[in-house]
C-alpha cells in the first residue's frame, strides 16, 4: 500500500487521465478540430460503446467540456479545455518519438503560416538544456 504522503509520480497521474490509446487519439482528433461524436466516430473506426466511455472520462478529467449544439435534437459536442489545449505538446513529442524510432511513412506536423515541418523539442524552461542531455531524477 502507498503512503499517502508520498508524492505521486506525475507520469502515472497523467495516465490515470490519458492512459489509453484511444484517450490519446481523441485528443489528437479534437486539436485536428473535430468536435462531435460521429466525427470521432469516423475518425477512430472505434465503437461507439468505448468512445462514450473516453468521451466522459476525458471530459470527468477536465480535458474535454461537453457543450449543447443542438436542442431538437438534443447533440452534444466536445471542445478541449485549458488542459487539453496543454496537451497538444505531449502528442506532438509522442509523434517525434515514432519519427525517431518507428519504420514506415509517418504524416508530419506543419505550421500552417510558412508550411515548415514542425520539429518539436523538450527543453527545461529554467535551465534552456534539451532535455535528455543531462541524468534527472524525481525527488519525492
Amino acid at each position: 500500500m502507498k503512503n499517502s504522503s508520498t508524492p505521486q509520480c506525475p507520469v502515472a497521474r497523467a495516465l490515470q487521465s490519458v492512459g489509453d490509446a484511444w484517450s490519446i487519439l481523441v485528443l489528437r482528433d479534437a486539436h485536428a478540430g473535430l468536435t462531435r461524436f460521429d466525427q470521432f466516430r469516423k475518425s477512430l473506426g472505434i465503437v461507439p460503446t468505448m468512445l462514450t466511455k473516453r468521451l466522459k472520462a476525458l471530459t470527468e478529467d477536465g480535458l474535454l467540456e461537453r457543450r449543447l449544439y443542438s436542442e431538437k435534437p438534443p447533440r452534444d459536442e466536445y471542445v478541449l479545455t485549458e488542459a487539453g489545449r496543454d496537451f497538444l505538446p505531449v502528442l506532438m513529442m509522442i509523434g517525434a518519438w515514432a519519427h525517431r524510432h518507428s519504420d514506415g511513412n509517418l504524416a508530419r506536423y506543419v505550421d500552417v503560416e510558412t508550411g515548415e515541418e514542425v520539429q518539436p523539442i523538450a527543453i527545461d524552461a529554467v535551465t534552456g538544456a534539451k532535455l535528455g542531455t543531462r541524468p534527472i531524477r524525481m525527488n519525492t
